[in-house]
């Protein structure tokens, strides 16, 4: 892409999806020798090429205001400012049968732990780009077709009781539907999760992550390269869940970011979100 080519799309991309808000993407043009970019302490993806691009996760939970980014290149460092602008994510309230998925026993607790620590080092992982991932992994397939269920950023009530807000994008499909890997990657972590049930990790290089949770059945191992559009699983409702559905989260340098935001990156007809 020629610069102004690309300066016209990071316009369109900041206004059609309002990027620069907690859990958006910030995505800014870099200059041809750059080494590197960090925000928050972190590695942020570089997509390479003639114009290489940063891709910039911003945390759900990150002030509103004034952010850094630092840019390292042959010339030297610089800082990169853009604006965090506010956004009110609405509540939601669910209610759930089975009271031991809002409250867990004590004696459930320890394995609640031990994999939210598994889930943790998943979201923290910045690796080179897989070999099936030489490329920019965007766009973004969506990993199932069917009704938005639930967005991205709500913050969320089970039986009355606040809870994290919502870190990922809900999409309802009949049990058994299949669930394909939004880009190239590697399987990395796969399990029986307490809250999440059946659960997939695929590393699509430089701090991409995408997990999708609640399966009926997963179809890929850890350790399992897997191609964009390969399928890795089937849409259930094990885990804390009402019906069946796929929920599907992206993270960026280890931020959880709007999938419907990361769908938008570079987007065609073939990998836009449909409209419910």
């Amino acid at each position: 892409m020629t610069r102004w080519v690309v300066a016209f799309w990071l316009a369109w991309f900041a206004l059609a999806v309002r990027a620069g808000v907690p859990g958006g993407i910030e995505v800014i043009a870099l200059p041809a020798d750059v080494e590197g970019v960090w925000f928050e302490g972190r590695p942020v993806m570089v997509i390479p090429g003639t114009e290489p691009i940063a891709v910039i996760g911003i945390p759900l939970g990150v002030e509103p205001g004034m952010q850094h980014a630092t840019i390292d290149a042959g010339t030297g460092s610089y800082q990169y400012s853009f604006t965090v602008v506010a956004k009110a994510y609405p509540e939601q309230h669910i209610t759930i049968a089975d009271e031991q998925m809002v409250t867990p026993a004590t004696h459930n607790l320890e394995r609640i732990g031990r994999e939210a620590a598994r889930m943790r080092a998943q979201y923290q992982r910045f690796e080179p780009l897989p070999e099936l991932a030489r490329e920019s992994p965007f766009p973004l397939l969506q990993p199932v077709q069917g009704r938005i269920s639930s967005e991205f950023g709500l913050r969320r009530f089970y039986n009355g009781a606040a809870r994290r807000p919502h870190s990922g994008l809900d999409i309802a499909a009949a049990e058994g539907t299949p669930i394909v890997a939004p880009a190239a990657g590697v399987v990395t972590l796969t399990g029986d999760f307490y809250f999440n049930g059946n659960t997939v990790f695929l590393d699509h290089g430089s701090g991409l992550i995408t997990m999708g949770c609640h399966m009926s059945k997963i179809e890929v191992a850890e350790g399992q390269q897997v191609k964009r559009g390969e399928i890795i699983g089937r849409v259930g409702a094990t885990g804390r869940a009402t019906g069946p559905h796929l929920h599907w989260s992206v993270t960026l340098n280890g931020a959880r970011v709007d999938p419907r935001a990361a769908l938008a990156l570079f987007a065609t007809p073939e990998t836009a979100v449909p409209t419910d």
